[in-house]
């Protein structure tokens, strides 16, 4: 029974909450995880006799294989979402993880480039030659100018440029689209480059961004890219495509921008997750005063 509910939690998670592909992998692992330790432990029990001691006892056990805190947090978001589902539909009375508490996690600040890092990345630094040079140029332009995911610039369409209103529209979690302006340089680059992509073979007159053989970006290509280039103009140890993200929201607000403009720009649900750039955001402000002040 647990198998049958979960193939249709996948599926609306799929097809009606349109979540991403990678977000759907993570609630699948985190699920069929938790079905293994019911059979394992206790000869898969039915749905509706499943309490929060089965849980508590299943991240016991992943707590002491030194799972962390931030991944035992997520675990439970998941099991949360799925038994919410069968309370809604019936199968169940309560969902059981409403008895568990979440586990504190330590503060994590976002990892970021200077803006000399970021200039040196997109002014100097040596792409490869051709049509492949072209493509991992933009793909660190595009992240850093734009603040969007890995997965949102690997979906991202040649119809999603909206050239005379010099903005991009993204489609991001929950199915949410966002308007990014972009400015007049970087379409340049885009309509040259699409130029280009129109002389290939074959190729994907869809997707924006393509591999040399015309089809569409993997998840791990964008990842290997960013990282390669990262490595020329930064020593920090995270290099992910992730920190072009983090670096836009954070040299907005080092300029600027208001707080919640840059929510709107990231795609975030609440003001709460983007809050956290004003930390770093003290952290300069109070390395200026220290400089600059006479009793700093």
């Amino acid at each position: 029974m647990f198998e049958e509910r979960l193939t249709d939690f996948i599926h609306f998670l799929k097809f009606e909450k349109r979540y991403s592909p990678h977000t759907v992998l993570s609630y699948t692992n985190d699920l069929e995880q938790f079905r293994d330790y019911l059979a394992t432990k206790f000869d898969s029990p039915e749905l509706k006799t499943i309490t929060h001691f089965h849980i508590r006892g299943w991240l016991a056990g992943l707590k002491d294989n030194n799972q962390t805190p931030r991944s035992l947090n997520r675990k439970i978001s998941s099991l949360s979402a799925f038994f919410k589902q069968q309370v809604r539909l019936g199968h169940m009375e309560r969902n059981p993880v409403r008895q568990l508490h979440a586990l504190r996690v330590p503060e994590r600040l976002p990892v970021f480039l200077k803006e000399k890092e970021t200039q040196n990345l997109l002014e100097e630094v040596q792409f490869d030659e051709g049509f492949k040079g072209a493509t991992d140029r933009l793909i660190c332009e595009l992240l850093y100018s734009t603040g969007m995911r890995r997965n949102e610039l690997q979906e991202l369409k040649e119809g999603d440029v909206e050239w005379g209103l010099k903005q991009i529209r993204v489609l991001g979690k929950g199915n949410k689209e966002r308007l990014i302006p972009v400015n007049a340089v970087l379409l340049d680059s885009l309509r040259d480059y699409i130029q280009e992509k129109q002389k290939l073979p074959t190729f994907d007159s869809e997707h924006l961004l393509v591999l040399e053989t015309g089809l569409q970006l993997y998840p791990v290509y964008i990842y290997r890219v960013v990282t390669r280039y990262l490595g020329g103009v930064t020593t920090q140890k995270k290099k992910s495509p992730h920190i072009l993200r983090h670096t836009f929201a954070t040299h907005l607000l080092n300029n600027g921008a208001n707080i919640q403009a840059i929510k709107d720009l990231l795609g975030h649900s609440s003001l709460a997750a983007t809050q956290v750039y004003t930390h770093n955001n003290i952290d300069r402000l109070k390395e200026i005063h220290k400089q600059n002040h006479p009793r700093g």
